[in-house]
């Protein structure tokens, strides 16, 4: 099964074009919902579409309206954690994308799972972050973090 990753808006343009540079197969926001289009509109639509969404609004998940949509529609949704310019978020998940691709294949919808940059590099090249790690957030009651 082919994974198709969708972009919320917060992630811009740089984001999804170095994942799609990475080879991931991505949608952006921009591509298919008006700038407005409020985020359980699109989550019902990604998750209807099976696509795997990806924010960086860690509130997400306490926004009633949202988790219901995650819930109601069966969303799987990847919220990246960390303050960091996009282009180095986006290396991140590149380096992570296994292990994303792995919890994404092993994990039933719906789900919110956060997606942790790594500290360092690989072999000390600032331009190869270490793969990071994926944590389960909703449903709760979960293993530990994918590492």
């Amino acid at each position: 099964m082919s994974v198709v990753f969708f972009t919320d808006r917060d992630l811009g343009k740089t984001f999804p074009s170095i994942l799609k540079g990475a080879g991931l197969q991505v949608e952006r926001h921009a591509d298919h919902f008006a700038p407005d289009t409020a985020d359980e509109v699109w989550l019902a639509e990604t998750a209807r579409r099976g696509w795997v969404a990806i924010s960086h609004d860690t509130r997400i998940r306490y926004k009633p309206n949202e988790l219901n949509a995650v819930v109601t529609h069966n969303a799987a949704l990847l919220v990246v954690i960390g303050a960091a310019r996009y282009a180095d978020l986006a290396r991140s998940f590149v380096a992570t994308a296994p292990k994303i691709l792995t919890f994404v294949a092993t994990h039933e919808r719906p789900f919110i799972a956060k997606v942790y940059r790594a500290s360092g590099t690989q072999a000390g090249d600032p331009a190869a972050p270490s793969p990071g790690h994926v944590q389960l957030w909703y449903p709760a009651s979960a293993p530990k973090p994918e590492r």
